[in-house]
């Protein structure tokens, strides 16, 4: 197959040479691969999809925009102007993403309306949210907080702590990242209730109880603890809101790494505040970056992550992997894995 008929992708993000190599060694007769690093953002940590801010210079930007002309296939977004990437690069037809969720920026930038075809990185966060989920419970419910305290105190004296064991949590979003999270609070020996949005849906592994989306305020009272990993939709945004905030039971844990909108988040200071909830670990918010003035910031009961907690070193190349799988699938006309759903919205 000669150059011209042969399908050209454009790395559009930082990523390893070696991961690059990857994806050139897949199908080279049918594929082109493009990454020229120069004109890319350099990445401040492993897996930085954005980088640090970047200043193009005019010969770079002509370069960036033949580039994008000649792309059939998009290994995640041009951030350069990703609202006019149709018009940019009239030959696209997919683009394979890095994060997991997309819906918000695709309906940010209009993209969501074009008729370009989008794959996430679901997923491939799964484990490191789960861990940072389990993390945030054993926070908590092991008191590590009062364990700083008495460090600091140079202060000897033994304890008794809850434990984890035997504590009910309600996972609300049981997709890929949710049943992560309900296996390992089972193993722990917690209690696991999930939510669902529709009914004849079967509980998935160590997942003792459904409940219906629609009737989490009724459930909250009873769990000890609720851990958000449902995508952001117009359905989810704000569906843990005053209400449910105050119906959580005195005592309870709560772990956002959903999105910062699905919580309304002064009701949650608030609670945190008070002592009502006893502690939140959050590694998405409302406002990213957290602002300055945020009250999070000063809270002890807070475990913080800076929207981080699903980066590990070996993202990439797990991101690479959905994205060959993709491109075989492509080839042979199969529907792609981790395809975006325009009207579901993730």
């Amino acid at each position: 197959m000669s150059n011209a008929s042969k399908l050209t992708i454009l790395i559009a993000s930082p990523l390893e040479e070696e991961h690059v190599e990857r994806i050139r060694a897949f199908a080279p007769d049918r594929f082109e691969v493009i990454h020229e690093p120069s004109l890319l953002p350099t990445p401040r940590y492993v897996a930085d999809h954005h980088g640090g801010p970047r200043t193009m210079s005019e010969e770079n930007k002509s370069r960036w925009a033949e580039h994008l002309k000649q792309a059939d296939i998009l290994f995640d977004f041009d951030l350069v102007d990703p609202a006019n990437l149709p018009s940019r690069a009239p030959r696209v037809q997919w683009v394979q993403a890095t994060s997991a969720g997309i819906g918000e920026f695709l309906k940010r930038t209009g993209l969501e309306s074009s008729s370009i075809r989008f794959t996430t990185a679901s997923g491939v966060h799964a484990r490191p949210l789960a861990e940072f989920a389990m993390l945030g419970l054993l926070y908590f419910f092991r008191d590590v907080p009062g364990l700083q305290r008495v460090k600091a105190a140079r202060h000897w004296e033994r304890y008794t702590v809850e434990g984890i064991e035997g504590k009910r949590v309600l996972i609300v979003g049981l997709g890929s990242l949710g049943q992560a999270v309900a296996r390992d609070a089972a193993h722990f020996g917690m209690e696991v209730w999930g939510t669902r949005r529709r009914a004849g849906v079967e509980a998935p592994e160590g997942v003792s109880r459904l409940i219906d989306q629609s009737r989490i305020i009724e459930a909250l009272p009873e769990v000890d603890a609720l851990v958000l990993a449902c995508p952001l939709t117009p359905e989810t945004h704000l569906l843990i809101d005053k209400a449910e905030v105050e119906a959580l039971k005195p005592g309870a844990v709560v772990v956002n790494i959903a999105r910062g909108q699905v919580i309304n988040e002064p009701s949650l200071v608030e609670a945190l505040q008070s002592g009502r909830v006893r502690g939140a670990a959050l590694d998405v918010f409302t406002v990213e970056p957290l602002p300055q003035e945020s009250p999070l910031w000063d809270l002890s009961n807070v475990l913080f992550s800076p929207h981080s907690a699903s980066t590990v070193a070996a993202e990439n190349s797990r991101i690479v992997d959905i994205f060959i799988d993709n491109l075989g699938r492509f080839l042979r006309d199969e529907p792609l894995r981790n395809q975006f759903e325009r009207e579901r919205g993730y």
